[in-house]
């Protein structure tokens, strides 16, 4: 570079000798080009009105984009086309000015990513299953090997692909290569569910054809490598092996995709397939499963008016189904056979006593009156069990005390034979877990009679960590669990786990019994604090709040606030790698534990959803709002984050206080309730209905109307910036993201620094690590633009 400036240095200093003295620039040492004016900031797109009236409950509306959704309509599904490029070109210009930023945070997530070549191997009977990439390939093979030639198999970074370079021979089955199944399914490989036959020698799997848009059923003899002829059928949603694995019980789906009937084939039989059961009914679904112990397959038959449970012997699956439970209402049931005796988890109404958690009952198999279903355990405010799991010597229950999560085991059969007792005469052993817990999810735990049970624990500072409890002796050990402070993934299995040195890069980490009970939490880099925040109406709710302990500034940090509160379920609190990246840039990251959502029990849910739905927006308003007043966040750099369901939360508290929010990322959302569950255009289930509302009752309509964050836009006001995610394949068509998109810009306040976004992605997203990376990195980038603008 050096060479290449010198003759024009030589030529300047030539020119400044041809010019007279007062021609020479005082300046001209100092002299810099004018920069060219900033581009104009971009347009947003505007897409044509083409206003429908609609009328219900003698109100009237008009919905300017409701031809969005006419996916019948071949000109508004060209114009539709046409807008989806003008938005996507629109995103890709504001956004411009981040592409090196994305390329940075898009290279920082990828290198912290798990890079699990291997899931963690699961032992059934005499093998071990697992699922490994192949390199170069897109999608895993589902594998298997003989524990007892494996005692010493390690899987870490490259697996050996099954090869005993000692004996020479090839010691692992490839059962389902995905690569190949996505050439017989148009190149996409999607599968639903998979269970392998007691016996060991089928697999019955669904994979998703795209064309037809339904799960194809697949069974595939293990020791052949081949499919089989029979059975053959589309629409499947659920199966269950019986008769020791020469049976497959399946449930398929009417064109709503609601599971309606139930089939039983015989393998090898040249018989049709026997229709057990249909139900006819339009909000009636059926679901099955089988006990952990393969003596019987559950038949769950549910509506919003009533829950029954029959059993199907599996070892005769066409004697037809025995009725062992039923309640009103619509309820969560769960049975399981233990030694003679069926075990119910639920949370149905204990008569006309409503119930706010999930309780255990048993019942004798076998008795010569009526049935009576007894319960396991007194009522005891401190414990709430949350979920449960059985093996043949001991029952694991995961339980609430508090707002901590504990796991603990009861040797089977209990001790107690006089009825109910507290879980604490039962002598629980408690098993060890990490601080700041946040989830606690039971792993697959096919072997029935293994006392070693595997459990994936989850916290909002520590990488998920897939523990096995022996629970004959105590003992236990990390499986997997990536490891951020050394870059490296252990996936460990046999004795080899108990002491074994595995090289990392140019260190060598030693994994003995010892460290093997470390966590590898990150509490020493990130704070995990609890608050209770008081909402609107006085209800305390839960805010969990993590940030970087060397980048916490009083009040100048920014925010982004959580929240999903819908169908009961446990808010998303997991270590996410990707948000380390905003962490490490002075983030804070909040949870808003809101109602609606699964967080304290049946009745917190119940209280959010419906036309109780306005709590769950009052509740993340109040836990914004207790953000900044406590100088946690940043007035003016608080950000709000919704997947789904809790796109709508985070729509509508924008509604409510769009002053409060100076950006906002909405992932595939649920935007438009009235003309969603009005005029449904994917099917929706009774549960939607239960969530949200029925158009048809008033009281429903009127409270829809109110939350709905598409029918409550302000008016000439200014909204903070948004990026909107979504796909065409998503449960909540695209349209109701265009929709609300294109009505926001209508009617508040234009201004480029508060863009309103939207931004298609592709199908395969969840499949494919690279495009998460790549998306979290678009997110994270269009967050960075905003705050720090």
């Amino acid at each position: 570079m050096r060479h290449f400036l010198s003759p024009l240095r030589h030529n300047h200093r030539h020119l400044h000798r041809l010019l007279p003295p007062a021609t020479i620039p005082l300046a001209a040492a100092h002299y810099k080009p004018h920069k060219p004016p900033p581009p104009p900031p971009p347009k947003p797109p505007k897409p044509p009105q083409k206003p429908a009236t609609f009328t219900l409950h003698d109100v009237t509306w008009e919905d300017p984009y409701s031809w969005m959704s006419n996916l019948n309509d071949k000109v508004a599904m060209r114009h539709m086309d046409v807008y989806m490029e003008q938005e996507e070109k629109y995103t890709e210009a504001v956004l411009n000015d981040t592409v090196r930023l994305q390329s940075k945070l898009q290279s920082e997530m990828a290198s912290r990513m798990s890079n699990h070549l291997s899931t963690p191997p699961f032992r059934w009977g005499p093998w071990l299953y697992y699922r490994r990439v192949e390199e170069g390939k897109q999608y895993p093979v589902l594998c298997r090997r003989l524990a007892g030639l494996n005692d010493e198999f390690i899987s870490h970074k490259s697996p050996t692909a099954g090869f005993d370079f000692t004996s020479g021979k090839r010691i692992e089955q490839k059962l389902i290569d995905y690569n190949q199944e996505a050439e017989r399914f148009g190149g996409y490989a999607y599968e639903e569910l998979s269970e392998v036959s007691p016996d060991h020698r089928y697999i019955a799997y669904t994979m998703y054809d795209k064309d037809n848009d339904f799960f194809k059923l697949c069974v595939r003899d293990l020791n052949l490598g081949l499919l089989c002829s029979k059975p053959q059928a589309d629409w499947v949603c659920n199966v269950a092996w019986a008769k020791g694995g020469q049976a497959l019980l399946y449930v398929v789906t009417d064109q709503n995709k609601r599971p309606y009937r139930l089939y039983c084939s015989i393998l090898g039989s040249k018989d049709e397939d026997v229709m057990l059961l249909e139900e006819p009914g339009e909000n009636v679904h059926v679901n099955i499963r089988h006990t952990k112990d393969f003596q019987f397959v559950t038949v769950n038959i549910f509506s919003t008016t009533y829950s029954k449970v029959y059993l199907i012997n599996a070892a005769d699956p066409l004697s037809g189904l025995t009725l062992v439970w039923e309640c009103e209402a619509c309820a969560h049931c769960i049975i399981e056979h233990h030694q003679g005796y069926l075990y119910l988890f639920t949370d149905a109404d204990r008569g006309a006593q409503s119930v706010d958690c999930h309780y255990l009952l048993r019942s004798p198999l076998y008795s010569s009156g009526p049935r009576k279903w007894e319960n396991v355990f007194i009522d005891d405010e401190d414990f709430i069990i949350e979920d449960v799991d059985f093996c043949n010597s001991h029952m694991v229950l995961i339980i609430r005390e508090g707002g901590r999560f504990r796991l603990c085991s009861v040797a089977l059969p209990m001790t107690s034979s006089k009825g109910a007792a507290y879980l604490r005469e039962l002598y629980p052993n408690f098993l060890p877990l990490p601080e700041s817990v946040s989830q606690i999810s039971p792993g697959t735990n096919y072997d029935f009679y293994s006392p070693i049970m595997r459990f994936t624990i989850s916290s909002p500072v520590m990488p998920d960590a897939v523990v096995d409890y022996d629970l004959s002796n105590g003992k236990w050990e990390i499986i997997q669990q990536h490891n951020l402070l050394q870059e490296r993934t252990r996936v460990l299995y046999g004795t080899a786990s108990a002491g074994v040195n595995i090289p990392v890069s140019n260190t060598e980490v030693n994994v003995n019994a010892e460290d093997n009970h470390s966590w590898n939490d990150l509490s020493e880099f990130y704070a995990c604090e609890q608050h209770d925040v008081i909402s609107s109406d006085g209800v305390t709710v839960p805010l969990t709040v993590v940030y970087s302990h060397q980048r916490k500034k009083g009040g100048q940090n920014p925010g982004l606030l959580h929240g999903h509160g819908a169908f009961g379920e446990l808010l998303d609190r997991r270590w996410r790698s990707e948000l380390k990246s905003l962490l490490d840039r002075g983030w804070v990251i909040a949870y808003a534990d809101v109602r609606g959502g699964g967080g304290r029990g049946k009745r917190w849910h119940e209280d959010g959803r419906g036309t109780k739905k306005h709590n769950s927006i009052n509740d993340y308003i109040s836990c914004a709002k207790f953000l900044i007043e406590k100088e946690i966040v940043h007035r003016n750099k608080l950000a709000g984050w919704g997947y789904s369901a809790g796109g709508l939360l985070v729509a509508s508290a924008i509604n409510c206080c769009p002053d409060l929010f100076r950006a906002a990322v909405l992932k595939v959302p649920f935007l438009d309730p009235v003309n969603t569950l009005f005029s449904p255009i994917l099917p929706l289930t009774p549960v939607d209905y239960e969530e949200f509302g029925y158009p048809g009752d008033k009281e429903d309509f009127e409270a829809i109307r109110k939350f709905s964050p598409y029918e409550n836009i302000q008016k000439g006001v200014l909204y903070p910036a948004v990026l909107v995610s979504s796909s065409f394949n998503t449960r909540f068509g695209v349209w109701e993201a265009a929709k609300w998109v294109a009505r926001v810009r209508d009617h508040t306040i234009y201004n480029p620094d508060h863009p309103i976004l939207l931004n298609l992605t592709t199908d395969m997203v969840e499949e494919n690590k690279y495009l998460q990376c790549k998306e979290s990195a678009l997110e994270a980038a269009f967050l960075l633009k905003i705050i720090d603008s």
